[in-house]
């Protein structure tokens, strides 16, 4: 298939989110749409599938303008859309999840399993996807769960994959086998839509690379060219992409958690015995597939969810199961996962949000009431220190960028005493620019001796921060390593496989 994208526009009110894109696909080839977080990516892919309607512009399929009303008219057309958060029914087979409104019939009111099965396991064999079609999807490992959703496609014959962020719940090992099923795809003649914004996959797989901006096209780019050459397109200027450390010298034991056993939202146990220590002047990173337990692990900590058993423990201080406020109150201060829901008012003030741990407390307050203008000081000083791009420190949190937003909450929890950083997916949904400056934050609290814990779904993140790397599994450390293991060995930890040696 050959896929042309002329002029796209797509507005949100007077928001514009696709400004005249155009893209060429050619069959066989594995197109990259690389950009930051929020620079239109998604949005032209929906665009492209059906979701969304354009405002402006065309899509032309083999030579011929097409619209398409919904999805399933561009699944007709021979369009296929590898989502980031599959779109499968967990209790279901592989077989009818693939078959699932697209059902074959051998008479009224009866599937045709057997020829649905047939049919998976051909084009299984033909892709090297190698999926059990009788499996139940819950059961499978996230790899294969993605695998389900490109043979989804495939059965309703696509001749175009757009695949957009497909690697972002993968071990190593899972990207690696993704890459080559990609290739065999493109070999096959299959066309591809590559949408990312990691720059190692971006040169291990693109044949074409576009870089849109701010929803618009900046530039086309050669999978030869350089991660910093392709950074600087991404972001408009030049980006540091190596995070630079001092030498590790660890100094006494901060933070400490040992046997901790914690419950997930469903009453199953999501941290199953888990033991940590971290010390002063290091930051411990912990890697892991979203999913295994971390989560529960840092709200345990933070005071956000009970305890079942075990002990955390700050300075020899006893934290387990104290409130949000005793935790903050002991030392601890905490960059969330989720930004919106645990780390800010959207509806405050960027001022307010910069003291909402402490709005109560000297200098912020005095007798009860709040002093305005240590807050508007303070608020002036860390727009200042931490380069958060905003109007007016009087300006509502919800409207800064994703960025910015990240940029608050650190300024907030490093801009005060503390004897322990933790920080869980503290660059998720951020540009490269912005990862940047999140990074030479956490790396300057550990150069002052602090001590830090990291947690990333992120392996280059978890790589480049790590002093000393623990990996999580299925609610347990699966191993501790130091930065220099290879990825490979770190992906295996990630499965659950472990060996004596894997522990420093």
């Amino acid at each position: 298939m050959r896929l042309e994208l002329r002029g796209i526009t797509k507005r949100f009110g007077s928001f514009t989110a696709n400004d005249q894109i155009s893209i060429t696909v050619e069959p066989g080839q594995i197109h990259c749409l690389l950009g930051e977080n929020g620079a239109g990516k998604s949005t032209l892919m929906n665009v492209l599938f059906g979701l969304l309607h354009p405002d402006e512009g065309e899509i032309i399929i083999d030579g011929e303008p097409v619209k398409f009303e919904d999805s399933g008219e561009a699944v007709r057309r021979g369009i296929g859309m590898v989502h980031q958060h599959f779109m499968l029914v967990p209790v279901f087979t592989v077989t009818e999840n693939v078959v699932l409104g697209f059902e074959p019939t051998k008479s009224i009111n009866r599937v045709d399993y057997k020829k649905a099965t047939d049919d998976i396991r051909r084009v299984s064999k033909e892709f090297n996807l190698d999926v059990d079609p009788d499996a139940i999807v819950e059961n499978l490992p996230v790899g294969l769960q993605q695998r389900v959703e490109i043979l989804k496609s495939l059965s309703h014959d696509a001749e175009l994959l757009i695949l957009d962020e497909p690697t972002a719940v993968l071990t190593p090992q899972e990207i690696d086998a993704l890459m080559d099923i990609m290739r065999s795809l493109a070999a096959a003649g299959k066309s591809i839509l590559f949408i990312t914004h990691k720059l190692k996959e971006v040169k291990a797989v693109a044949d074409v690379i576009t870089v849109i901006r701010q929803g618009r096209v900046v530039g086309t780019a050669q999978p030869t060219d350089s991660e910093g050459e392709l950074a600087s397109l991404m972001v408009g200027r030049d980006v540091n992409l190596t995070v630079e450390k001092s030498t590790f010298t660890p100094g006494e034991e901060v933070f400490e958690i040992r046997d901790l056993v914690v419950r997930d939202d469903r009453g199953l146990i999501a941290v199953n015995g888990v033991s940590l220590d971290v010390r002063a002047g290091e930051i411990l990173a912990l890697a892991g597939v979203q999913g295994n337990g971390q989560t529960e692990l840092v709200e345990a900590i933070a005071g956000m969810r009970h305890v079942e058993s075990g002990t955390i423990t700050l300075k020899g201080r006893n934290i387990t199961n104290a409130s949000p406020r005793r935790v903050l109150d002991a030392g601890l201060g905490h960059i969330p996962e989720d930004r919106h829901r645990d780390g800010l008012v959207l509806s405050m003030s960027v001022a307010d949000n910069l003291v909402l741990n402490t709005p109560r407390r000297a200098p912020f307050a005095k007798h009860g009431s709040r002093n305005l203008a240590a807050v508007k000081e303070n608020a002036e000083r860390l727009v200042q220190e931490f380069d958060i791009r905003t109007t007016s420190i009087y300006e509502d949190a919800s409207s800064l960028s994703g960025g910015n937003q990240q940029k608050v909450i650190v300024a907030r929890e490093l801009s005060r005493p503390l004897d322990f950083l933790m920080a869980s997916q503290p660059t998720r949904g951020l540009d490269v620019g912005s990862i940047e400056y999140v990074h030479k934050q956490i790396v300057d609290h550990r150069n002052k001796g602090n001590a830090s814990l990291i947690v990333s779904s992120e392996l280059d993140e978890v790589l480049a921060l790590g002093d000393r790397i623990a990996v999580m599994y299925a609610g347990k450390i699966s191993g501790i390593v130091d930065p220099s293991t290879s990825r490979e060995a770190i992906g295996l930890l990630m499965t659950g496989t472990t060996s004596e040696s894997e522990h420093v």
